[in-house]
């Protein structure tokens, strides 16, 4: 639930508090005022995209901040807590976003800066905002299936997802097919180079490194005199000098002495104990060296035929490098990634043969799912047609009724069907959501039998089916009551009270008749007292909301009469909610 939302520097909002609660909040204001403005950053608040012209040039940036109740949200808000963000002692979570005039913005959840995406993802967990917009959505074919999709429930969502997945996986055999049948001969000249080069690498038969252990090893052989010269004095050094004899002590027998001579004074001294460990140590060390010398002097290659063999090896790598790559690593990364490309390029019949298979066993699994599909969605269409029906009785159109029909789809320009049935990404079916105004009416389709008060009647019946099985906890209905007066006003009225029971709802209304079933009352106002037009929002109760539904009737605020009708009304309004 939204408890409180700040807006500061957004188009006529300069800086206001908007205290909500957990009932129905009616949003009412002068046309201009700013009453979008608060629908707007409510939009900017759960991700939406960011106007830097709505932005105030003074301070140069709009920031809009709310403080959420997560009761019941456990994933959301361990999802937030994952990110970094940080939860109050009471559960509840602050949002900001923040736009600058050149178009930056910024969010932060939880006292921690995320990415905009992580509001859009707190957003369609808690609310849910219709506007007049939604109801040139509602109008669309592929919105009005995803309205039927979403009320048949998750075992159909399921079901659907399953046929996605097998409708992808026939869609990228079927264009695979094609593009080998359809560009053989360009595939097959392709494979023939790639073949070629192939052959090339696989006579050299790069490995990984070698082309460093080559260079190593040349420079070995070219220097292996000099190289045997020092290790053979170093190695003469060690076992005594140039002109030792065997009466002459080496560097092992040297260092024994030494650590002879101190472990002989240890007992009085353990410091000189401590050295004849160390000595130790490096008499190992320098018997290991004379070791290795030997090991060296032996292993020492000067023969010139290899190293004659090893320029025609690093000649034939290099004639790869000029070819295929910079180095011999990338050499063998091309000849990798050849042999999978000569795969995908196979045109061969067996290769088709098996496609074809393939195909058809999709086809078939397709075929099947979207028959299901097509069975599910008809069953729930009837469902959800009786319920809008009956919601629509309840808006003042006693007499309406609404179909939800499950038509054939029709194939798009060079859209493959599987025997004759036009399948899409999201089954073989297009939903039309039909009404009949009245009794004897024709059935006609929303977009063409639909007036706006009917439309608005409709869209907030749909809502209110879709409420009563769960979806966000706060919903939010920017003038869905355009086009609607008199009796039917009331019942808009009434329905959102009783969503309300339910449902944190927030409903901006130019409707006395609407805003009279509010449990808070909240009044966008000008302020033209200083050089700049202002907006602010206040909270009206007892006369000077009544006051303001005066105003709304007949436009004067102070009329005796006009107080006295708005009076009239909100007792009305109360008696229908206690009732």
């Amino acid at each position: 639930m939204l408890e409180e939302l700040r807006i500061t520097g957004l188009g006529v909002i300069d800086d206001t508090t908007l205290r909500l609660t957990a009932g129905m909040n009616a949003i009412t204001g002068e046309t201009g005022a700013g009453k979008t403005m608060v629908v707007t950053g409510l939009g900017l608040l759960f991700g939406g995209r960011a106007d830097a012209g709505r932005v105030r040039s003074d301070p140069g940036r709009a920031m809009v901040e709310g403080r959420l109740t997560l009761d019941g949200a456990d994933s959301l808000q361990t999802r937030i807590s994952d990110a970094g963000g940080e939860l109050d002692d009471d559960g509840s979570v602050l949002l900001s976003r923040t736009v600058t005039i050149e178009g930056r913005s910024r969010a932060h959840v939880g006292g921690r800066s995320m990415p905009v995406a992580m509001l859009s993802e707190v957003g369609e967990h808690l609310v849910a905002v219709h506007g007049q917009q939604d109801q040139l959505r509602i109008l669309r074919p592929a919105e009005q299936r995803s309205q039927l999709d979403r009320y048949a429930g998750p075992e159909h969502e399921k079901l659907l997802e399953s046929y996605r997945q097998a409708y992808t996986q026939w869609r990228a055999v079927v264009d695979d097919l094609a593009d080998r049948r359809r560009n053989a001969r360009e595939r097959s000249q392709e494979a023939d180079l790639l073949k070629l080069g192939l052959d090339e690498i696989s006579r050299v038969d790069p490995q990984p490194g070698e082309d460093d252990d080559l260079k190593a090893e040349v420079q070995r052989l070219e220097h292996a005199e000099g190289l045997r010269t020092a290790a053979a004095l170093a190695a003469q050094a060690l076992a005594g000098g140039v002109e030792a004899t065997d009466e002459t002590p080496d560097a092992t027998g040297l260092i024994g002495t030494a650590r002879r001579t101190l472990e002989a004074q240890a007992g009085v001294d353990p410091a000189l104990g401590e050295l004849a460990a160390r000595v130790e140590e490096a008499a190992t060390l320098v018997g290991d060296v004379a070791s290795e010398l030997s090991a060296y002097l032996s292993a020492l290659d000067a023969d010139p035929a290899r190293l004659e063999a090893i320029y025609e090896r690093r000649a034939a790598l290099r004639a790869l490098t000029r070819k295929y790559a910079d180095d011999v690593e990338g050499v063998i990364a091309w000849a990798e990634h050849a042999r999978t490309r000569l795969a995908a390029l196979d045109t061969s019949d067996e290769l088709l043969e098996e496609l074809d298979k393939e195909r058809l066993r999709l086809a078939a699994q397709v075929a099947e799912l979207a028959g299901r599909l097509t069975a599910a969605r008809t069953e729930a269409a009837g469902r959800f047609g009786d319920e809008v029906s009956v919601e629509l009785a309840g808006l003042a159109m006693p007499h309406a009724r609404v179909e939800i029909v499950v038509l054939p789809r029709t194939a798009g320009r060079d859209e493959p069907a599987i025997d004759e049935l036009a399948v899409g990404p999201d089954g073989a079916d297009e939903i039309e959501i039909r009404l009949i105004a009245h009794p004897g009416a024709p059935a006609l389709p929303l977009q063409k039998g639909a007036s706006g008060g009917e439309l608005s009647r409709v869209m907030l019946a749909i809502e209110v089916v879709f409420a009563g099985a769960g979806g966000p906890p706060t919903l939010v209905f920017d003038e869905v009551d355009a086009g609607v007066g008199g009796q039917a006003a009331v019942e808009i009225g009434r329905r959102l009270a009783r969503l309300a029971r339910t449902h944190q709802v927030l409903v901006v209304t130019h409707l006395p008749q609407v805003a009279a079933f509010a449990d808070r009352h909240l009044v966008v106002a000008k302020d033209t007292g200083g050089a700049i037009t202002t907006s602010g929002v206040k909270i009206v109760e007892e006369t000077d909301r009544a006051r303001e539904l005066a105003r709304m009737l007949a436009g004067l605020p102070d009329s005796d009469l006009g107080i006295a009708h708005a009076e009239e009304l909100l007792a009305v309004a109360d008696r229908e909610k206690r009732g």
